[in-house]
């Protein structure tokens, strides 16, 4: 991306809607507008982060078993007065009635039309179990949207839906679940714990939230510092195993863990004092599980190992794609702007060319360029260098090449790492291989 080919709408002014720290650097960077109350457009660099999330959310679901599916956004009302939740929704719901005047909703959640598909498509016992999933658009009408994307009307979400035979079955893929969402966030580059929570519209005995850590979070969380040392990638954990999901499960549930609505103080006393740890986090994740609430109601069976009707015990597992790009802001900037983890970030580097126009300056920009491939910023816009480091600090790419004329002189660049903002100057072929 050339910047001055490009659109990357970048503001000085700190936005007087914006009330929270992600919500003001996403429209300072130039990662989104909105365009109406809740609703907003994801520009170019905005996107780009929203896909790698996309990406790795989608990893993790392939991983741990799930398929793929995309359901519309448009639902038929009569599946969710089947389940019984018309009504009972509420106004968040955005409801429209078509031509025809059949009453319609936009999707809010995808229970009663995942059991609708699944009770046309499977029949045995051997056809399960099941988990589907999709990443689609959804919309909640909320009455007062605030912080941007964290708490916005239309938002994109990973929905999972398990279908199990009986409850044992069904809690070996709640845990499955849970276990490629920790993985999830670790890779994202955050902390984040799994809370018992309640089950709201959804319905079901057992949930949890994934808290991530962050100063301006919305929630005050206790936890013990047990989960500070917890690697999900490094092979310990495996979906494959029930024996192995139990171990993991046990250890995700024995340490404390709770938000100030269920905070036990009772229990948190008992936690060995070095071990506390306190502090604020953002909801990013939900999983729930809920037996058969909504097969049953729906009619959703399949025929038994003998014969008989067996009604399956469903779960769901929703994460916030749109709403991680906020939570990883808010976990993650400085005054200057944005720090993106490397998993995450809309490129590698930024190349700042200090002096457009000189020939050796040009020359290596160059070189920078094609050398990563792309997946690179280059600064080409004739403006003063003060104004090129501020930006490059507001977008907060992981590394930054400073070209100037005195460098380019030697065959040198600066390699600025922006999360801790040490600069090196080096060869421009060893900066080239520091950012790839």
């Amino acid at each position: 991306m050339r910047l001055s080919r490009s659109l990357v709408p970048t503001i000085k002014e700190i936005p007087s809607e914006a009330q929270i720290a992600s919500h003001r650097l996403m429209l300072r960077a130039g990662l989104v507008r909105q365009t109406s109350a809740g609703i907003y457009a994801w520009l170019p660099l905005g996107l780009r982060v929203l896909r790698n999330i996309e990406r790795i959310v989608r990893q993790e679901q392939d991983a741990a078993g799930a398929q793929e599916m995309l359901m519309p956004t448009v639902q038929p009302a009569e599946l969710w007065r089947q389940s019984g939740r018309y009504e009972d929704y509420g106004r968040e719901m955005l409801r429209i009635t078509d031509r025809h005047d059949r009453e319609m909703l936009y999707g809010p959640t995808n229970e009663e039309m995942i059991t609708d598909i699944m009770r046309q498509s499977v029949k045995s016992y051997r056809e399960l179990p099941q988990i589907l999933y999709h990443i689609q658009w959804k919309f909640r009408d909320e009455v007062r949207p605030r912080f941007g994307v964290m708490r916005g009307r239309e938002f994109l979400m990973k929905d999972a839906y398990s279908f199990d035979l009986d409850r044992a079955g069904a809690v070996v893929s709640y845990r499955r679940m849970m276990l490629a969402y920790m993985r999830t966030f670790q890779r994202l580059g955050l902390r984040a714990i799994p809370m018992v929570a309640d089950t709201g519209p959804i319905g079901g005995d057992l949930s949890h939230e994934f808290i991530v850590l962050a100063p301006t979070g919305e929630s005050q969380v206790f936890y013990d510092a047990a989960f500070d040392d917890i690697d999900y990638l490094g092979g310990e954990f495996e979906h494959g195993s029930a024996e192995n999901l139990d171990r993991f499960f046990s250890l995700m549930t024995t340490n404390y863990a709770a938000t100030d609505e269920k905070h036990d103080a009772a229990t948190w006393d008992r936690v060995e004092p070095a071990r506390r740890r306190e502090g604020r986090g953002i909801e990013v994740g939900h999983i729930f599980y809920f037996g058969t609430k909504y097969s049953k109601s729906m009619g959703l069976s399949v025929t038994g190992a003998d014969g008989k009707p067996v009604i399956p015990e469903m779960g769901s597992y929703g994460v916030g794609v749109s709403r991680l790009v906020g939570a990883v802001i808010e976990a993650g900037h400085d005054e200057a702007g944005i720090i993106w983890p490397d998993s995450i970030a809309p490129y590698r580097a930024a190349i700042l060319n200090l002096k457009p126009g000189d020939a050796a300056c040009d020359r290596m920009c160059e070189t920078a360029y094609v050398g990563l491939a792309g997946d690179a910023i280059l600064d080409d816009r004739p403006e003063r260098a003060g104004v090129k480091f501020a930006e490059a600090d507001l977008i907060g790419l992981p590394w930054q090449i400073i070209v100037g004329p005195r460098g380019a002189a030697n065959g040198a660049v600066e390699l600025k790492r922006r999360a801790t903002g040490e600069r090196v100057e080096m060869p421009l072929s060893k900066a080239i291989r520091a950012c790839t």
